[in-house]
C-alpha cells in the first residue's frame, strides 16, 4: 500500500510550498510517526528559507532525513515530535522526538526517534533539538559555580542555554537582546535581563547566540582578561566583521566555536548522541521552558510562516506548528 503525506518544502530562495508525499514502506523495525508538533529552528531554517547556505557547508548542514538540495527544491527542519501508529508493540501508542522535517507522517527505524518523558508535554518537546544543542555548549563551556555570565541573543538557543545556566549553583546570568520585549521572557526562565548598552561587563562567559557580527563584537567587549565567548550562531553566507585590534590580544580573549553535529569533546568518550537527546528531553521537565513556545501556526499556513519571519513581521521566541486536522497519510 502506497501511504501518502503532506510536506514542507523550500521551492527556491524565499519561497515555500505544501507538496504531497509518498511515506515510505515500512520495514521491519521501522516506525509510522503520525506529527502532532514541528517547531521552526528560525536562525537556521530561515538561512536554508533565504538561500543562504554556502556551498562548501551543504554537505555538513544536512539534516538527517532531508530530502532535495541545497539551495533548493530541498525538504528540511528538525524539529519534530509526533505518535507512533505502526511499529514494534512497545512503542506503537508512544510520543516520540525526531529530527525529520516538516511532515504530516513519515516512516523511519525506530532508533531514530526518542520517547518523550511522562511530564513533557507534546508541544514543549519541540524544544529537544535545541535543548541538546544547548547541552552540547555547556559541555563545551564548562562554567563553573558562581560565575557571571551573559548570554547574547534571546532566540531559542540563547532562551534555552540561558534557562540551563540558570540552574547552576550561584550563577549571575543575563540574557542581552535588542528586543526589550524579550525581557519578560528572561523573567519568565529566572535570568536578567538587559538591552545591548546595559550588558553587564567583566564577565567570566558570554555564550554569543544572535547570529549578528555586532552581537559576537559585544560578547568580546563583555569579557574580563582571558574570558571566552562560546559562540553558537550560524551565520550562513555572511560575513562576520570583528574589531580585534582593540584590546583582543592583550586581554588575550578566546572566541571557541560549538556546534551540536559532534557530542562535545568533554563528553564524546563517555556519552552518545542518543544519551544527549534523551537527556535534553528529561530536562524539558521543567515548565520554564514555555516561556519559549510561540503559536501555534496551523501546518497548512507554514509557507505563510516562513515569508513572514524572513521579513522579521514574526515576533515569537520559537514558531509552533500544528497539524490538528491534518490526516496522517492516505492510501
Amino acid at each position: 500500500m502506497v501511504r501518502e503525506a503532506r510536506a514542507f518544502w523550500v521551492r527556491a530562495a524565499g519561497s515555500g510550498e505544501i507538496r504531497r508525499t509518498d511515506v515510505a514502506a515500512q520495514r521491519p523495525g521501522d516506525v509510522l510517526v503520525r506529527t502532532l508538533h514541528t517547531a521552526v529552528s528560525r536562525g537556521t531554517e530561515s538561512i536554508v528559507f533565504g538561500g543562504h547556505v554556502p556551498p562548501n557547508q551543504y554537505s555538513q548542514m544536512r539534516a538527517p532525513f532531508q530530502e532535495g538540495e541545497f539551495p533548493g527544491p530541498v525538504k528540511y527542519g528538525y524539529l519534530n515530535v509526533g505518535v507512533v501508529e505502526a511499529g514494534p508493540a512497545h512503542m506503537v501508542g508512544r510520543t516520540v522526538f525526531c529530527l525529520y522535517p516538516h511532515q504530516t507522517a513519515y516512516v523511519v527505524p525506530a532508533a531514530a526517534v526518542t520517547p518523550v518523558p511522562d511530564g513533557v508535554p507534546p508541544a514543549r518537546a519541540v524544544l529537544a533539538g535545541t535543548v541538546e544543542t544547548a547541552v552540547n555548549a555547556l559541555w563545551d563551556a564548562a562554567p563553573l559555580i558562581g560565575d557571571r555570565i551573559a548570554v547574547i541573543g534571546a532566540g531559542m538557543v540563547g532562551c534555552c542555554t540561558a534557562r540551563l545556566l540558570a540552574r547552576f549553583p550561584a550563577a549571575d546570568v543575563t540574557l542581552v537582546d535588542v528586543d526589550t520585549e524579550r525581557a519578560s521572557v528572561a523573567h519568565d526562565l529566572g535570568v536578567d535581563f538587559a538591552p545591548p548598552a546595559g550588558a553587564p561587563r567583566d564577565v567570566d562567559l558570554v555564550v554569543h547566540a544572535s547570529g549578528t557580527a555586532a552581537g559576537l563584537q559585544l560578547a568580546l567587549e563583555l569579557l574580563r582578561p582571558e574570558g571566552t565567548v562560546l559562540d553558537l550562531s550560524w551565520y550562513g553566507d555572511a560575513p562576520v566583521p570583528l574589531h580585534l585590534g582593540e584590546a583582543y590580544h592583550s586581554r588575550r580573549l578566546t572566541i571557541r566555536s560549538s556546534q551540536v553535529g559532534l557530542v562535545s569533546p568533554a563528553r564524546r568518550s563517555s556519552r552518545t548522541t542518543a544519551d544527549r537527546m534523551s537527556l535534553a528531553l528529561d530536562l524539558l521537565r521543567d515548565d520554564a521552558f514555555d516561556a519559549v513556545l510561540a503559536g501555534p501556526t496551523p501546518f497548512a499556513e507554514l509557507p505563510q510562516l516562513m515569508a513572514a519571519m524572513a521579513t522579521g513581521d514574526v515576533k515569537g521566541v520559537c514558531q509552533t506548528i500544528s497539524y490538528d486536522g491534518e490526516a496522517p497519510c492516505s492510501a
